[in-house]
């Protein structure tokens, strides 16, 4: 096997394990890489899955290669003393369980290779001079969690009410230096009281975590579709090593309080790999501090699954396919546009195209894409990294964001010289980004030769299938929709009444609001005369354009949401 070969199944322990011990080929390994890229599984699944090897088999050779044991957990009784050894929350967290243990030393069932950062994380967690691993099937391991350490609920029943915290919490002061620091953030009580939070919010599916210290409270809250929850404030004095925590798995700065940082934190929560954006902002009463959760089992980077209609599935299918041009997704933050984004770059990610982007941050690492993070502070602008772009022979540019006149000119001059460009602008519509960019001073004939298309988008929160109730609409509501009675053909609409599955919201899940501005030559014309966002916006309508409130409607009468949520967003 070549350098590069090695290179790549280096990044996954399990293939470069499997094909090392001769299990499993080069071009096996790859396939699984490709499949694991594509839909976000755990490797270990794909290969059980796909059939490429039995788990046992499969379990064997990596308990060979790492030198410990594989081990079967059906019908193991395992006594509540050695259970004692390690709390529900790392169990679940790092999906473990005790089988074996004495005053010094625990042995832990595991059904995945831990990195040596996790191992080391959970013999300090644990307290033990020693900890050793055994792997076992993953239902078996699973089984034993739910089994002896109860399902998730308990986990959030004691969210605060570890009694550990009321003891050590009282030592923690505003004011530590950082010697201080590093050691309340590696006390036992908070290292276990993060791994909770980070725990509860990937069990709900949350898109960010806020950690907020006020004067008198430090708060903490989820962002779940859209909206954000409270969770039960932990005690305020906990919000220094809590967040000093954060800093430290992130790789940051901990005695630096008076500046904007931020990082990047790679962790397995149950069993999945988690990527968390960390962003700590400065504030009167401590530093704030909020963590984006990447996780690829719920986000799916699959065109075909982002739930567009069927035309504007085709439109961007065919301009995607273009060789140049410029191809620009719209609408505020948290609206989607990363996602669409990475869905259209895999799917003309193959072995004869050269894709470059540049991000701020990278969200999330694609095999085959050349990611480039920007960084202002250390003088990594978009412009200076566009212009290295260009002399990197690119067949494909993706950028983060356009944000100024001189990245909107090196966008327009890569179109022109043959590529196709990627990238996002906060307008709110799509016809406001043809607006958005002359107001940058980009000539309108570059915007009107260049541009290919406009993505609009919002996300808004669909009714919880478990609660959905149908009600006939009044006619006031009808009116602020812009409808007929007769244009409903007697379509009900639904609302969540709301119920434990989606904690009383009426609301669970998201799903995309798109329109699709295609520039044609009607459209390259008004570009070039500068005519107004609503007289574009009209003359794209007549030919064929649905607005994204026009697309909102659709999905009222098909049940998917609700009034107020698209007249929220549209």
């Amino acid at each position: 096997m070549d350098d590069t070969s090695q290179n790549t199944l280096a990044v996954d322990p399990v293939l470069d394990t499997l094909n090392s011990s001769g299990y499993l080929d080069e071009d096996t390994c790859r396939a699984i890489l490709e499949e694991k890229e594509r839909s976000g599984k755990e490797t270990r699944d794909i290969i059980v899955d796909g059939n490429y090897l039995s788990e046992d088999e499969m379990l064997s050779a990596l308990a060979a290669n790492n030198g410990c044991e594989a081990k079967s957990l059906s019908g193991v009784d395992i006594p509540r003393e050695i259970l004692s050894t390690i709390q529900g929350t790392t169990a679940r967290m790092y999906g473990v369980v005790p089988i074996e243990a004495t005053p010094t030393s625990v042995t832990l069932a595991t059904y995945t290779l831990l990195s040596p950062i996790m191992s080391d994380e959970l013999r300090f967690v644990i307290g033990k001079e020693e900890v050793s691993f055994v792997l076992a099937r993953k239902s078996e391991v699973l089984d034993c969690i739910s089994r002896y350490y109860g399902g998730t609920d308990s986990a959030v029943d004691n969210y605060v009410s570890l009694a550990d915290f009321e003891t050590t919490s009282t030592s923690f002061s505003e004011d530590m230096d950082e010697k201080e620091l590093e050691n309340a953030a590696s006390s036992a009580p908070v290292v276990r009281f993060v791994q909770l939070v980070l725990l509860q919010a990937v069990q709900a599916r949350a898109s960010d975590i806020h950690f907020e210290p006020f004067e008198k409270e430090f708060r903490i809250r989820y962002r779940v579709d859209g909206a954000l929850y409270e969770m039960t404030p932990p005690p305020k004095s906990l919000a220094t090593p809590v967040i000093s925590r954060i800093k430290v798995m992130a790789g940051l700065n901990i005695a630096e309080r008076r500046l904007p940082q931020d990082g990047r934190i790679q962790l397995p929560v149950n069993g999945r790999q988690i990527d968390l954006r960390v962003s700590c902002l400065p504030t009167q009463f401590g530093e704030s501090v909020v963590l984006r959760v990447l996780d690829r089992s719920v986000v799916s980077l699959d065109l075909e699954n982002l739930g567009m209609p069927e035309d504007v599935y085709n439109n961007i299918g065919e301009d995607i396919s273009k060789p140049n041009g410029i191809i620009v997704v719209t609408g505020p933050t948290g609206s989607g546009k990363t996602t669409t984004l990475y869905s259209c770059l895999r799917r003309i990610n193959k072995e004869g195209t050269k894709i470059l982007t540049a991000e701020e941050p990278v969200e999330y690492d694609i095999d085959g894409l050349v990611q480039v993070p920007i960084n202002p502070l250390q003088g990594n602008t978009f412009p200076l990294v566009l212009r290295a772009f260009l002399r990197q022979d690119p067949d494909v540019i993706m950028v983060g964001e356009i944000r100024d006149l001189e990245t909107a000119q090196i966008a327009v001059q890569a179109s022109l010289t043959g590529h196709l460009v990627f990238s996002t602008l906060h307008t709110n519509d799509a016809a406001g980004a043809v607006t958005r960019l002359i107001d940058m001073d980009v000539a309108p004939y570059l915007i009107a030769s260049t541009l290919n298309a406009v993505i609009g988008q919002r996300l808004l929160r669909k009714c919880c299938r478990n609660c959905k109730t149908a009600y006939d609409p009044t006619d006031d509501t009808l009116k602020r929709l812009g409808l007929t009675r007769e244009q409903t053909g007697g379509q009900p609409f639904y609302f969540g009444a709301g119920c434990d599955q989606c904690n009383k919201s009426g609301y669970k899940g998201r799903k995309g609001l798109y329109e699709y501005l295609r520039v044609t030559d009607p459209i390259r014309i008004m570009i070039t005369e500068r005519k107004p966002t609503l007289t574009i916006r009209e003359k794209a309508r007549e030919l064929g354009m649905r607005t994204m409130r026009e697309d909102g409607i659709r999905n009222i009468l098909d049940g998917t949401t609700t009034v107020d949520e698209v007249l929220r967003y549209t």
